[in-house]
């Protein structure tokens, strides 16, 4: 997920966007995760298609993708990660 998310931010040219490698959040009975900074909004990702919507209306749109949206938003640092950390990533504003 972490490749597929750096090329498509990089296709789309999004200025100021970084996708960062983390460890487990302590969140992993959720899955993979992914947390936007600087507003610090929490996404559960399951399919590419997750990534797309996310990319498209919060980095691009400015909007907030409610389905997605962990409950209770919590600490840690940005990143798109299974439990154990391989192959996470985030987007974050810079």
């Amino acid at each position: 997920m972490r490749d597929y998310l750096k090329a498509r931010v990089k296709e789309l040219g999004l200025e100021g966007v970084r996708v960062n490698s983390a460890g487990c959040l302590d969140r992993c009975e959720l899955g993979p995760v992914m947390v936007i900074y600087p507003e610090g909004i929490w996404y559960g990702v399951r399919a590419y298609e997750d990534l797309d919507e996310i990319l498209r209306e919060h980095l691009v749109g400015g909007r907030t993708v409610e389905r997605l949206m962990l409950p209770e938003q919590g600490g840690g640092q940005g990143a798109i990660a299974p439990c154990g950390g391989a192959g996470g990533g985030a987007p974050a504003r810079a």
